[in-house]
């Protein structure tokens, strides 16, 4: 099935925009009041960021792995980019969710060592892709100085 390549595409659009699915349902739920209560840094960008920045994110993360899966067919790389998925969508269910800062930081630093590993097979491959990861890489990197803040705070 993944052998199509515009199916291939649907699925790796499907799959990667499920995390982010995961984490708007969890997120609308169980965000507030508990996320309005916590100290924020300065820097913490205003709500109505998010969405964009996620949707842009997820379309760019999606375009890396299908130009690397349709040059090569790579099924372990395929696994890796899913496997990073998976934290990507649990991320809100351990922050906003359970409400677990130290656990959502971990996570993050989890989700960021699986961006730089798909980077580094990126960066061999296919470049293109590797370019389209550097905007989530440099997201998450603010995501992780947020997250460290929020923890520290709180």
């Amino acid at each position: 099935m993944f052998n199509n390549k515009y199916v291939s595409f649907t699925l790796i659009v499907l799959i990667t925009f499920s995390a982010s699915a995961i984490g708007g349902v969890v997120s609308s739920i169980y965000k507030e009041p508990w996320y309005s209560q916590i100290t924020q840094p300065f820097f913490s960008p205003p709500s109505w960021v998010f969405g964009p920045v996620w949707t842009t994110l997820y379309v760019l993360m999606s375009m890396a792995i299908w130009l690397h899966w349709i040059s090569l067919k790579n099924k372990k790389t395929l696994i890796i980019y899913f496997i990073h998925i998976f934290f990507n969508g649990i991320w809100s269910v351990i922050f906003f969710g359970f409400h677990q800062i130290l656990y959502a930081l971990l996570n993050l630093i989890l989700i960021l060592f699986f961006i730089i590993w798909l980077m580094s097979i990126y960066y061999k491959t296919n470049k293109l892709s590797f370019l389209l990861m550097v905007p989530y890489l440099l997201w998450s990197t603010y995501a992780l100085l947020l997250n460290v803040s929020i923890f520290n705070l709180n």
